[in-house]
C-alpha cells in the first residue's frame, strides 16, 4: 500500500500544478469566445489539432524510450540523456526546417491563402516542444516533481499574459485612444494569430529556464544507443499518431467534412468552433489522466523487475477507474451551470450533449493507457503498432461516415469507437502476453454505471436552480456509495483496518 501511497504523492504534485496550469489555459477558451468571433475559434480549433498531431511526429516516442534506457538497460543515464536530447534537436531542425519550407503549400491547403506566416509560426512552435520534451522527462526521471511543475507553471502564464495582452488589453487601449491600430505592427483583425504568437513567445522565453534546471547536455550521437531506442521507440510513434488520430483528426477534418448549411446559420469553420469547444470542456478529463501519466509512467517502469508488479498494476488500474468514472459524472451533470460562462445567444451549448461521450472516449483513453504497460516493459512495442493502425483505421471510418449525417454526434463517436477498439485490442492482448489480475467484470460495471448517471444528470431538469444543483449531484453521491459497498474491504485496507490479502 505504501507504493500506492507514493504514487498518490507524485500523482498529487504532478495533478495539483498540471490541472491547476491547463486550468487557467482552459479558462481561456472563454476568453476567445468572449472577444473572437466562432470562425476564428473555428481556426484556433484546427490549427491546434494540427500541432497536436505533428507534435507526435517531431518527438516520435522519444519520451518513453528515454525512460526505458535509462532505467531498464543498464546504461548510463547521463549518456542516454545526452543522445535522446542530441538526436530530437538534429531531427527537429530537419522536420521544422521542411515545415516552414512547406507553409505556403499547407495554407493553400487547407483554405488559409495568404496566410503561410501561420504555419511557419506553428513549425516554430514544434520545434521549441519537441526540444523541450526530454529536458521535462528527465525532471520526472529524477522526481524533481517540484522543478517539473514550475517551469510548467510558468510556461502556462506567459502563455496566459500574451493572450490576455494581445487579445484584450491591446484592443482596450486602441479603443481607449492610447494606441492606434497598426502601431508596433498590431492589427485589429487579427484572431488566430494572436493566439499562436503568444504560444510562441511563451515556449521560447521558457527554453532556457527548462535546460537549466534539467542541467547541462553535452551534444553526443551514440550509435550504440541510437539503433535500439529508434527500434524501440517507432511502434510508439504509431501508437502516438493513433491517440491523436481519435483525439485531434476529428478537429481538423470536421469543418471539410461538414456539408454546407448542415447547421443552419452556421459555416462549416464556426461549426467546428462549436464543436471544438465542447471537445475543450471534456479535455477536463485529459488534465487528470495527463497528470496521472507524468507520475505513473517513471513509476511503472521502475517497479517493471518486481514480482509483485501485475498485482499492483492491477491495483492502480481498479483506483484510476474509480475516480476518473466519478470525475465524469461530475462534469456532465453540472454542464448547465458552465453554460453560464459562455457569451449567451452564440449557441455553444448546442453541441453540449456529446460531452458525456467524449469524457468516456477519454476515460478509456486513460484506461488505454494503463494497459499498454504490458508491451512497454516487455519490449513487444510492436503490438503498438498494430492496436495504433486498427484504432486509426476506426477513427477515421467513423469520421468520414458519422460527420456528413450527424455532425458533432458524429465527430464525438469516433473518439468513443477509436478508443473503445484500441482499450478491447490491449487488454486482450496483454492477458495473454503479460497477465494481470485486473478486476475486469467490477470496473466494466463501474464504467457503464457511471455513463448511464452521466446522461440522466445531464437530461434532468428542474425549475429550481439550486434543487436542480442538488438533484443532479446526488447522482456523484450515489455512485460512491456504489463504490463504497463494492469497496468495503479495500477501503478498510487502505485506512488501515486489517491488510490485504
Amino acid at each position: 500500500m505504501s507504493t500506492l501511497k507514493k504514487l498518490a504523492g507524485q500523482t498529487a504534485i504532478y495533478g495539483l500544478s498540471s490541472i491547476l496550469a491547463r486550468s487557467i489555459n482552459f479558462l481561456m477558451i472563454f476568453i476567445y469566445t468572449s472577444y473572437l468571433n466562432k470562425e476564428v475559434v473555428g481556426s484556433f480549433t484546427g490549427i491546434y489539432a494540427l500541432i497536436g498531431f505533428l507534435n507526435i511526429i517531431f518527438t516520435y516516442g522519444m519520451e518513453t524510450s528515454f525512460f526505458r534506457f535509462s532505467t531498464g538497460k543498464n546504461l548510463d543515464p547521463d549518456k542516454v540523456y545526452n543522445t535522446t536530447q542530441s538526436l530530437l534537436i538534429t531531427s527537429t531542425l530537419i522536420l521544422g526546417s521542411g515545415l516552414f519550407l512547406a507553409a505556403p503549400w499547407l495554407a493553400e491547403l487547407l483554405n488559409y491563402p495568404g496566410q503561410a506566416y501561420l504555419f511557419r509560426w506553428t513549425a516554430l512552435i514544434l520545434s521549441f516542444d519537441a526540444i523541450l520534451a526530454i529536458p521535462f522527462a528527465k525532471l520526472r526521471l529524477s522526481n524533481r516533481a517540484f522543478a517539473f511543475a514550475g517551469a510548467k507553471m510558468i510556461n502556462v502564464l506567459l502563455n496566459v499574459f500574451f493572450n490576455l495582452l494581445l487579445i484584450v488589453w491591446f484592443p482596450l487601449l486602441i479603443s481607449g485612444g492610447f494606441m492606434e491600430n497598426g502601431f508596433l505592427g498590431y492589427k485589429l483583425d487579427w484572431g488566430v494569430e494572436y493566439i499562436l504568437l503568444a504560444n510562441l513567445f511563451a515556449n521560447g522565453l521558457i527554453i532556457p529556464y527548462v535546460w537549466w534546471k534539467a542541467g547541462i547536455f553535452s551534444f553526443s550521437l551514440d550509435k550504440e544507443i541510437i539503433r535500439p531506442m529508434w527500434k524501440y521507440s517507432i511502434p510508439l510513434l504509431f501508437m502516438g499518431l493513433a491517440g491523436v488520430t481519435n483525439e485531434l483528426v476529428s478537429r481538423l477534418l470536421f469543418e471539410y467534412l461538414l456539408p454546407a448549411n448542415f447547421y443552419p446559420g452556421l459555416s462549416a469553420r464556426a461549426a467546428a468552433g462549436i464543436f471544438g469547444t465542447s471537445i475543450k470542456l471534456a479535455i477536463l478529463m485529459n488534465l487528470v489522466i495527463q497528470a496521472f501519466k507524468y507520475a505513473a509512467e517513471p513509476f511503472f517502469f521502475g517497479k517493471s523487475s518486481d514480482k509483485n508488479s501485475p498485482q499492483l498494476y492491477a491495483k492502480v488500474m481498479h483506483a484510476f477507474i474509480i475516480f476518473c468514472s466519478a470525475l465524469m459524472i461530475a462534469i456532465s451533470v453540472n454542464l448547465d451551470l458552465i453554460a453560464y460562462l459562455f457569451p449567451k445567444g452564440e449557441g455553444y451549448d448546442s453541441a453540449f450533449f456529446i460531452v458525456p461521450i467524449l469524457l468516456m472516449g477519454y476515460l478509456l483513453l486513460g484506461i488505454y493507457f494503463n494497459l499498454s504497460i504490458w508491451f512497454k516493459v516487455t519490449d513487444k512495442t510492436k503490438f503498438s503498432f498494430w492496436i495504433t493502425l486498427v484504432g486509426a483505421f476506426v477513427s477515421l471510418i467513423v469520421i468520414f461516415t458519422l460527420v456528413p449525417v450527424l455532425g458533432y454526434l458524429g465527430g464525438a463517436l469516433s473518439t468513443l469507437t477509436c478508443y473503445l477498439v484500441m482499450t478491447a485490442l490491449c487488454y486482450y492482448y496483454g492477458q495473454k502476453h503479460y497477465p494481470i489480475p485486473y478486476q475486469t467484470g467490477r470496473s466494466i460495471v463501474y464504467l457503464l454505471f457511471a455513463f448511464g448517471l452521466s446522461y440522466a444528470g445531464f437530461f434532468l431538469t428542474l425549475d429550481s436552480l439550486i434543487f436542480g444543483f442538488l438533484a443532479k449531484n446526488s447522482l456523484v453521491v450515489l455512485f460512491l456509495i456504489l463504490v463504497g459497498f463494492l469497496e468495503k474491504d479495500e477501503l478498510s485496507a487502505l485506512l488501515g483496518r486489517k491488510k490485504l490479502s
